[in-house]
């Protein structure tokens, strides 16, 4: 009985979470479906509800100064620091799930860089405004500049189309038009602009000025039109407009908002908000209200009329969640709001009622959170015991929670990758994470020097700290926290967020491990250590309790790896053999088969550890007598962390026996290896920097990498269905091997050759030609001996036709096989024109440079045979010759053979 040949380990990448936003412009269209964003030199196009991937538009090897994404979603336009401006063509689907971009047009519209950007509401006209104080008007659709604005020398920091009140009287100009200039009528003729289309701009001086697009005239905006003041001191962020009210509402970093009413022929303001840099101020409902944001990262909401704050009273957030800029979309009552920290916060707008419900103050919230970037990632951790949610520690205090379930999402729905919420807490960035059995309770280290410990409770939308270690006195780099599963009929099985781990080990760069027993409270508590210990010469990589929860592994940079009790903090051993730093650790899980050393004899599975090293190396050690089975060699940088694969039981897959652990680096892969043979089964690319982080998900085997380029890479194992894919295709080859013989024993040559081909047997290709052009009875008038043969050659496909280019480019090259391929060849020549050959469509531009190597060998081989035969024929005239020649000298052969009779008459006399 045959033996089942051992599966391939394959994966493939199922789902990526990667950037979209590192800080700069975002724009929204007006169905709230597509946002565009900054990405460094690039231009991102996310789906909103659903958070796809829609497109990527590279740049031109200068960062983005700004973008815009027009209100019908046709054009995209994006303005870099190379001074170029690109207008791209928008085709989005029916279903939002792609969008195809084309370039429509590349210019330099200024001599300096474009800074802001604006569309009107008919997505007919944009403005730009450059770093040298002039703006341009232009039309999208046509590429031309309908109006130039130029000032003072000073950068253009907002603009703003609108369409002015029918009530607003004209006002008087800041500027006399030139002699000789068009009258307005002409203008408005010759532009189609209508009279009360206005553009509003902003300097980083703090002047403000309306423009007539009608007229092609300014009107200033003076805080005293006597002395002729400025509307601000500082660098007016935003402006908008409400038609209702015929008010203008500029803000300024001066730390001011104003609303600006027309009065006496001028525009007439009451500054506000004297306590933060303004950034971004709008109306809301109407006119009725106005709402501003900046630096204390509070979006607040005023009264037009009383100029009163409608929103509560809020302490200023962190300065990583101050508000930069922001998007309002009055169709879907939707703000969206992008912060220092990469953060894209989603607001919708409250109605009267809403506000009028809230006692003490309206308290305006994001319902929803989308992270621009991760930004570096050093630890995750699935949590929940469906294994739907990710824990992330990033560069940041705030450890981020995010959705790991499903693909597609409703609008303020989970989709994959979608930001859940924030554990906020650490005053440091958290370097390490650890989930218990349930996926409930969350551990965290971090550089604050303090352990916490989190109930995660999605049902009840509770994400709160349990409990706050202190007692270390550098940053804390690892933590632990058991994972013995209680009885299934235990109190603690049934209801895990009720029983938080028993005790938390954690490790720091003070070189001392802590044990700190968890006491059974609901309340928020703050607890010392309760054992602790010098545990190392230098920093503390990482720990791993063991899955019985008696043991305890410590990995440090001092080389070495010491096994602990958890009961009493006491050494069992030490592993030693690394070369430099240790940089991960981790038992084998329970139920782990026999694993064979490389010295020969089998070690119990859950008496073994593996772990990971700066010296490029991974090490599997026996726990019996501390010794090391067997060393991996393949990373060419340190390797950062190791993880376990979930092994099936017999139940799950009798066919699957391999051991099998996974490792990432500072190379940036990701490796799988068999523990028994110490060969890499795989290895896994689609990061560009560092990994520091690896996660298993202990059903589905899937691997999730992370690291140092922000992005999240969930690696889906397809080794089953490899396995399947294979047999099914081993079993076709040898039926088809079948087919191909009965084909050649009946004499069908028409279908063994195509399936000769199909299979890519050049061998029995060549039988099969060799049987047709030497064959003692060819058909007349048929270009190879045999019509059938003919008319497959004259039907194949280009993928076919440049197969059998290949064979024939290898048969020409040999002096007994030549004849069949040239005759052949030549069949090829007559069946197709000759544009066929060079116009094969052949996949990539490889297959391209292929071809052309191809035509190229079978040329210069088919030249050398007629070569060779024209030498030929010349020698054999030679021959000819030579042979007359002989036979001009040579006695006649009746005269030799008389002479021959008369010697022998001699002999005998």
């Amino acid at each position: 009985m045959a033996t089942r040949q051992a599966a391939k380990t394959t994966f493939e990448v199922g789902n990526v979470i990667q950037p979209i936003y590192t800080g700069g412009s975002v724009a929204l269209e007006n169905g709230a479906r597509i946002l565009a964003s900054t990405l460094g030199e690039n231009a991102i196009l996310t789906e909103l509800t659903t958070g796809k991937h829609l497109a990527e538009i590279e740049g031109d090897g200068e960062p983005i100064s700004t973008l815009t994404i027009t209100p019908s979603a046709s054009h995209l336009i994006v303005c870099s620091r190379s001074l170029t401006m690109r207008i791209y063509a928008l085709k989005v689907s029916p279903e939002f799930d792609s969008v195809v971009t084309t370039l429509v047009r590349t210019s330099k519209p200024h001599a300096t860089p474009v800074v802001v950007l604006a569309v009107d509401r008919t997505s007919t006209l944009s403005a730009t405004g450059a770093a040298d104080g002039a703006i341009k008007i232009w039309d999208i659709v046509g590429g031309y500049v309908t109006h130039t604005v130029s000032g003072p020398s000073v950068l253009i920091s907002a603009l703003h189309f609108f369409e002015i009140a029918a009530t607003a009287a004209d006002a008087p100009t800041d500027r006399k038009p030139k002699k000789g200039s068009r009258k307005n009528d002409q203008d408005a003729g010759a532009n189609g602009v209508d009279s009360k289309f206005r553009l509003a701009w902003g300097t980083q001086d703090g002047k403000v000025r309306i423009f007539d697009l009608h007229k092609r005239t300014a009107v200033p905006v003076y805080s005293d039109a006597k002395r002729k003041r400025e509307a601000h001191e500082s660098n007016v962020q935003s402006i908008d407009y409400s038609p209702e009210q015929h008010a203008l509402l500029t803000g300024s970093r001066d730390k001011t908002m104003t609303m600006w009413l027309w009065k006496e022929n001028g525009w007439h303001g009451t500054p506000m908000l004297r306590h933060e840099l303004v950034e971004s101020v709008g109306f809301l409902n109407e006119g009725k209200w106005m709402y501003s944001a900046g630096e204390s990262g509070i979006l607040r909401i005023w009264d037009s009329t009383t100029h009163q704050e409608i929103t509560a009273k809020q302490d200023p957030k962190s300065e990583g969640e101050s508000i930069l800029s922001t998007v309002y979309l009055p169709e879907k009552s939707l703000i969206l709001c992008a912060q220092a920290d990469y953060t894209l916060a989603l607001y919708r707008v409250p109605t009267p009622e809403d506000v009028t419900a809230s006692s003490g103050g309206f308290l305006w919230e994001p319902f929803r959170r989308i992270s621009g970037t991760h930004d570096e990632i050093y630890d995750l951790a699935y949590l929940l015991p469906d294994q739907s949610m990710m824990a992330l520690a990033t560069n940041s205090e705030d450890i981020r929670i995010v959705s790991v379930k499903g693909d597609n999402g409703e609008e303020g729905g989970s989709y994959f990758g979608h930001d859940v919420a924030l554990l906020k807490g650490h005053e440091d960035l958290v370097m390490s994470l650890d989930v218990d059995w349930s996926g409930h309770w969350v551990a965290s280290g971090a550089k604050d020097n303090t352990a916490r410990l989190w109930r995660v409770d999605p049902a009840n939308n509770s994400y709160e700290c349990y409990a706050t270690f202190t007692g270390h006195l550098e940053s804390v780099g690892a933590v632990s926290l058991p994972k013995v599963v209680p009885p299934e009929d235990s109190e603690a099985f049934k209801n895990p967020l009720d029983h938080p781990p028993a005790f938390l080990i954690s490790g720091s760069q003070d070189r001392f491990v802590q044990k700190r027993v968890i006491p059974r409270t609901s309340q928020p508590f703050k607890e010392s250590t309760s054992l602790r210990r010098l545990a190392h010469e230098k920093d503390i990589n990482a720990l791993d309790i063991s899955p019985s929860g008696k043991l305890f592994a410590s990995a440090s940079q001092d080389k070495t790896v010491k096994i602990w009790d958890t009961e009493r903090l006491e050494v069992q051993g030490i592993l030693k053999g690394h070369k430099r730093g240790v940089w991960a650790v981790k038992f084998a899980p329970l139920h782990t088969p026999a694993i064979q050393g490389e010295t020969g004899g089998a070690v119990s599975g859950k008496g073994v550890i593996v772990t990971g090293s700066g010296d490029k190396t991974i090490k599997l050690w026996n726990l019996s007598d501390y010794t090391c089975l067997r060393t991996f060699e393949g990373h060419s940088h340190n390797v950062l962390k190791v993880v376990w694969l979930h092994i099936p039981t017999v139940e799950e897959d009798p066919s699957r026996k391999k051991i099998q652990f996974a490792s990432a680096g500072a190379d940036s892969l990701v490796k799988i290896w068999d523990a028994n043979s110490g060969e890499t089964e795989c290895t896994l690319d689609n990061h560009e920097d560092r990994l520091w982080t690896l996660a298993v998900h202990p059903k589905t085997n899937t691997i999730v990498s992370a690291g140092s380029d922000s992005k999240i890479t969930f690696w889906k194992d397809t080794t089953t269905e490899t396995q399947a894919a294979a047999t099914q295709a081993a079993t076709r080859f040898v039926e088809q091997e079948q087919e191909l013989e009965n084909y050649i024993h009946i004499g069908a040559y028409r279908d063994a050759i195509v399936l000769a081909l199909q299979l890519n047997h050049p061998g029995r290709l060549l039988s099969l030609f060799t049987n047709v052009v030497t064959s003692p009875t060819p058909e007349a008038g048929s270009f190879t001996g045999l019509r059938a043969v003919d008319q497959v050659l004259g039907s194949l496909s280009d993928e076919q036709l440049f197969l059998l280019l290949l064979r024939l480019r290898d048969w020409n090259t040999n002096a007994r096989t030549a004849p069949v391929a040239q005759r052949i060849l030549s069949a090829l020549v007559r069946s197709y024109p000759a544009d066929k050959f060079s116009g094969l469509s052949v996949k990539g531009a490889r297959g391209q440079k292929s071809l052309k190597e191809v035509l190229n060998a079978l040329k210069v081989y088919t030249e050398r045979h007629y070569k060779r035969m024209e030498e030929l024929v010349d020698e054999s005239y030679l021959v000819e010759y030579t042979l007359r020649e002989m036979d001009a000298l040579a006695p006649p052969l009746q005269a030799v053979k008389e002479n021959g009779e008369e010697d022998v008459d001699m002999i005998e006399v």
